[in-house]
């Protein structure tokens, strides 16, 4: 049986919002929302936050710590090295990469990222390079091995901050295998993620809407119908502008 471990790259000092992970809603840090998710989804053997050296993440370590997750501590800007040891420190075969940015990702859309995986020959599977789900519903999947395989082929900037990078631009080298949103929740240019202030806002007025009417695990589709009911949340991250990978 292989070991599926989730990966989540969270740090205290983003550019654009500096303890974005930690920021509270209804009390609870923002980045508690992402690991209840993860712990929903019951193909996730362990899951291990990757965080870096600095002192700045001490806060986001012992909040892991207190929510009975792993924790690695790596390089800060060679993201794709602290990924392939922080799955190495937890023994893990396939490594779940989610980033600290996502937390009302959807659990059902990791698992169906993972169940792809284990039943196809591919060594990429994820639904970000191919977008078509909301920004903030990112999940990708490889092995340890192929990661490890990628970042040994590599020394370019991009490719060791942007973890996968390299891998999804050489499906020569390891094929891939896209998972595409169907027509109700197709929506790319949605941003679900949290990137900036804005963000958070709408975030946070979605989060605390679904945990008032008591469905903490709101679904992709449940999201998505609740932004077309109210259309007027969309203004608020509407001009927020994206970095991606370059």
């Amino acid at each position: 049986m292989k070991k599926f471990v989730a990966t989540i790259e969270a740090r205290m000092t983003s550019s654009r919002l500096p303890g974005k992970v930690l920021l509270p809603v209804l009390g609870r840090p923002i980045l508690g929302y992402l690991i209840d998710r993860l712990k929903k989804v019951q193909s996730i053997n362990e899951i291990v936050l990757a965080t870096t050296i600095n002192e700045a993440d001490n806060p986001v370590v012992e909040f892991a710590k207190s929510e009975g997750i792993s924790v690695f501590r790596g390089s800060e800007d060679d993201v794709l090295l602290r990924v392939v040891d922080a799955a190495k420190s937890v023994n893990a075969d396939v490594i779940v990469e989610i980033t600290g940015d996502c937390p009302i990702i959807d659990p059902e859309i990791i698992d169906q990222c993972i169940q792809l995986y284990k039943y196809n020959n591919a060594s990429y599977v994820g639904n970000a390079h191919i977008r078509s789900y909301p920004d903030g519903m990112d999940v990708q999947v490889f092995s340890l091995n192929d990661l490890e395989k990628s970042g040994n082929l590599t020394n370019d900037k991009l490719d060791r901050e942007h973890v996968s990078l390299y891998m999804r631009n050489h499906p020569e080298i390891f094929p891939h295998l896209h998972l595409v949103a169907p027509t109700s929740v197709f929506w790319p240019e949605l941003g679900l993620t949290l990137d900036e202030k804005q963000d958070f806002e709408l975030l946070k007025s979605i989060i605390e809407h679904f945990n008032s009417i008591k469905k903490p695990y709101f679904s992709i589709y449940e999201c998505v119908s609740y932004l077309k009911e109210n259309p007027k949340l969309l203004e608020i991250n509407k001009k927020v502008l994206r970095k991606g990978d370059t």
